[in-house]
């Protein structure tokens, strides 16, 4: 596996390679469930880049920007196992060029649920993502369901824009009790992470009131909240039940014909932990 430290190494690096560039941006400290995007990346022909990048425009003044983890060389053995042709780790000299005085919104969509909370994040994510796909050049983006807002973001941002890439969502990978993978899991305490199981069953008890009949989005709510509740989940930051497609609110509060996902943020302890579940019949 290739390690491109800078632009010039990866210019030169892609100048070898021709189409079917697959590309997976992470930011590190990686789990089982970036692994399923690399794997899910070689399903078709072609090579496959990663990148790790922390990248400090999508954290806000009081998040963890300074103690997410970093675990480099693990990491690179982590990818190199998994058949990854090439790893780029640029500097921030080499994201940000120039002034760093450009940024890339994609709103309203950005400033709702998480960006409520988080209000530059999306606008970080947004920017990065849009220099690395102008640096790689890949022709399939990778990006985990897990992030469902972002991956519906960034979704966005390449029809908008016109990017020539195709986005390709992939499956949350969770441990055996639900729980969704996340770097930050690595957070929680030992009792902490028996609480964080609430959010996968919260999920769960939505997803089955709604093949019971339930329609009403207040009520679905109702259902998560519930069981967050019974684990002891007292910090929520949203419960919300969306469109699949394009997280608007459904019209009158009910869930009609289209595909709904329920989206929720919680804390535990200080980690802050985010999942969804399509609510499809």
């Amino acid at each position: 596996m290739e390690l491109l430290t800078s632009r010039q190494a990866l210019q030169e690096w892609r100048r070898g390679v021709g189409e079917d560039l697959a590309f997976v941006p992470t930011m590190g400290a990686l789990h089982a469930g970036h692994l399923s995007l690399v794997e899910a990346a070689q399903q078709l022909p072609g090579r496959t880049i990663a990148s790790i990048f922390v990248n400090p425009t999508q954290f806000g003044p009081q998040e963890d920007f300074a103690r997410y983890p970093r675990t480099l060389e693990q990491d690179r053995e982590l990818l190199q196992d998994a058949g990854c042709d090439a790893l780029f780790v640029p500097s921030v000299a080499d994201i940000y060029a120039g002034s760093g005085q450009t940024r890339v919104q994609v709103e309203p969509l950005g400033s709702d649920l998480c960006g409520q909370f988080r209000p530059t994040h999306f606008q970080g994510v947004a920017t990065v993502v849009t220099v690395l796909l102008n640096l790689v050049r890949p022709d399939r983006l990778y990006l985990g369901q897990k992030d469902y807002q972002q991956l519906v973001v960034l979704r966005r941002l390449v029809e908008d824009l016109a990017l020539p890439v195709q986005v390709i969502g992939v499956p949350t990978v969770r441990e055996s009790d639900g729980l969704a993978l996340s770097s930050r899991n690595r957070y929680l305490s030992e009792a902490e992470r028996l609480q964080a199981c609430a959010v996968s069953q919260a999920l769960l008890a939505a997803q089955q009131a709604r093949r019971s009949g339930e329609r009403q989005v207040a009520a679905l709510q109702a259902v998560a909240h519930a069981v967050l509740q019974r684990y002891g989940v007292e910090k929520i930051d949203y419960i919300a039940v969306r469109d699949a497609e394009t997280l608007l609110e459904l019209p009158e509060g009910v869930v009609g014909a289209e595909d709904p996902v329920m989206l929720l943020a919680v804390r535990v302890g200080v980690t802050r932990l985010i999942d969804n579940l399509l609510l499809a019949l």
